[in-house]
């Protein structure tokens, strides 16, 4: 099967906590707290996977660790969800990732290409 995204998914062991969800016109959701094991990560997007059942079109601000020296901030909108045995698998898309901040994506798809 052909691959129909336009960036490479490259996969990552991270954690991330989101603290509210929101979108515009409708009331937040706060107090999110549930772990989110992030498995993929794209110039375009990550994936992760939480037991939580999240609303698609909302959006999350997010800090995307991907060591000591490569991290920056983001807006993620839930696009994508699919439920597994343990709960929900989600896609999600950078929301104006800026092009300096993506340049560490690249740097890390080089790092575990070399290993």
């Amino acid at each position: 099967m052909n691959e129909k995204r336009k960036n490479h998914r490259l996969p990552i062991d991270i954690k991330l906590t989101i603290e509210s969800l929101y979108k515009q016109g409708e009331n937040k959701i706060e107090n999110v707290k549930d772990e989110i094991q992030v498995v993929d990560i794209s110039k375009g997007g990550i994936a992760f996977e939480v037991n939580d059942d999240l609303p698609l079109g909302f959006y999350f601000n997010s800090r995307i660790i991907i060591d000591e020296e490569k991290n920056f901030f983001s807006v993620l909108k839930i696009i994508r969800k699919v439920e597994i045995e343990e709960g929900y698998h989600y896609g999600c898309e950078f929301v104006g990732l800026a092009n300096v901040l993506s340049d560490s994506i690249d740097i890390y798809e080089k790092e575990i290409s070399e290993c």
